[in-house]
């Protein structure tokens, strides 16, 4: 767990005028720097929106350079000389290179070589396998389509063409380059913004790739998703790549309209942008949930045992939803600074979990109501009850909640009924629980149990 606070200060006109390491070498890699415009989109729409409120607001992050994908969590807070912010749980992850095909024992190792491309299929880079001849001089900045002919596939199209104008993965696009036949695949790369910036992948001499799949009844077949079963531990990956940068471009864009930050639209438009926004971000949560669900059903899935405290972590789920809740007027009773509840859990899971159940508490809750936090201890366990004061789970609902797409016979568009299954094998993935309290008309409970800290089950069990 990174408890560290990055802090950086934004003046009245939107320039970055002081940044500590990290956020500063975004920037730079952003291609700005110390008292420029804050280089970074997203960063720059949450100070915007801020300083609009006239509050503070707590946001999840998301940033990337050339090296990796970024989270954290940021804390902003306008006043009358610009902003404030303070980030937290800073966590940067590698970009995912294509994997090569496998190679069957004993096989000849293929020729190969590792390529990236801009939007418009230019060569931006070019690197020969160990095996590979070497890379012919003067290709980078080339077309694609200059170096490779491009061959069709059986049913006469080109994947790398199909894949661009959906801005999506490609399998399979057969190419020839003097005497060698290859074979391309890539993965399409976004910025920061959601904005499509090319390919990376592969070329694989084509008479070693493996034979071609049977064609399976399960499976998804699709130039974006190859032809993968559901249970293919690629689906996940596959599924959450060609989806997340075109949903994400699509949320950005309906909230920059809604939010009139380009000039004012009449006010049926911005509450159509509004719609789109919600049905976006909507799409996006079910993108997590499957990516979720393939990755905790994976045989030996492990989740991390940082050091935490189950009131620190409950108070940024309030932080990250109390807008949320404010739009419905509900109110929620949230522990205080000094309630801590010291656990063993990974942190980003039980932030997860906490905001999963808060999110739910908070839909399903009427209007004005008031939603409750407490933090707790119980022998060797340390645990987290979020109650509202909504309509309440019968007995023979309870026994089904957990189950994977179960909605409780709900038909609008609150979530994909995945959470509280996620939710809860997350919790026992973490050696704790997830359990429930409810009936007709008494609103609901929900409990999240982990381990003490070694140290404070001595504490317990001295007293």
């Amino acid at each position: 767990m990174n408890e560290r606070v990055i802090r950086g200060r934004i003046d009245r006109s939107g320039a970055l005028v002081s940044a500590d390491a990290p956020l500063l070498r975004l920037q730079q890699r952003a291609g700005a720097g110390l008292d420029k415009p804050l280089a970074l989109p997203h960063l720059a729409r949450l100070v915007t929106l801020a300083q609009r409120l006239h509050r503070d607001i707590s946001r999840p992050l998301y940033a990337a350079d050339d090296h990796s994908d970024i989270h954290a969590l940021v804390r902003i807070t306008p006043d009358a000389d610009g902003a404030s912010l303070e980030i937290t749980d800073w966590r940067t992850r590698p970009l995912s290179q294509p994997q090569t095909p496998p190679i069957a024992d004993g096989a000849v190792v293929p020729q190969s070589w590792a390529w990236e491309c801009d939007q418009q299929l230019r060569i931006v880079a070019l690197r020969a396998a160990a095996d590979a001849p070497p890379v012919p001089e003067g290709w980078e900045g080339r077309s694609l389509s200059e170096l490779f002919e491009l061959q069709p596939d059986d049913d006469g199209r080109f994947p790398v063409l199909r894949a661009l104008a959906r801005q999506a993965r490609f399998d399979g696009q057969r190419v020839r380059t003097g005497q060698m036949v290859m074979t391309l695949a890539g993965e399409a790369l976004f910025d920061a913004t959601g904005r499509f910036t090319g390919f990376r992948g592969n070329a694989v001499a084509a008479e070693t790739q493996p034979a071609a799949r049977q064609r399976n009844p399960g499976a998804i077949v699709d130039p974006a998703f190859g032809s993968l079963p559901l249970s293919d531990p690629q689906f996940g990956r596959r599924i959450d790549g060609a989806l997340r940068g075109p949903l994400s471009r699509i949320i950005a864009t309906a909230e920059t309209i809604s939010g009139q930050f380009d000039g004012p639209i009449r006010a049926d438009y911005a509450r159509y942008a509004g719609d789109i926004a919600h049905a976006g971000r909507h799409l996006l949560g079910l993108v997590d949930d499957l990516a979720d669900l393939q990755n905790i059903e994976r045989p030996g899935f492990k989740a991390a045992r940082d050091e935490i405290d189950l009131g620190d972590l409950a108070r940024r789920a309030v932080g990250l939803l109390a807008m949320k809740a404010e739009e419905k007027g509900i109110r929620i009773d949230a522990p205080r600074t000094d309630d801590r509840a010291p656990a063993y859990g990974e942190f980003r899971r039980v932030l997860q979990v906490l905001l999963n159940l808060l999110g739910n508490a908070i839909r399903y809750s009427p209007d004005n109501s008031q939603i409750w936090i407490r933090v707790d201890r119980e022998e060797d366990r340390a645990t987290v009850t979020v109650a509202d004061q909504g309509q309440g789970i019968d007995a023979e609902q309870q026994a089904v909640v957990f189950e994977k797409f179960e909605r409780l016979g709900r038909t609008d568009s609150g979530g994909s009924g995945l959470g509280l299954y996620i939710a809860r094998r997350l919790a026992r993935a973490m050696d704790g629980d997830l359990t429930v309290d409810s009936a007709p008309g008494q609103g609901a409970r929900f409990t999240l149990s982990l381990p003490v800290r070694d140290n404070d089950i001595r504490d317990v069990r001295n007293r």
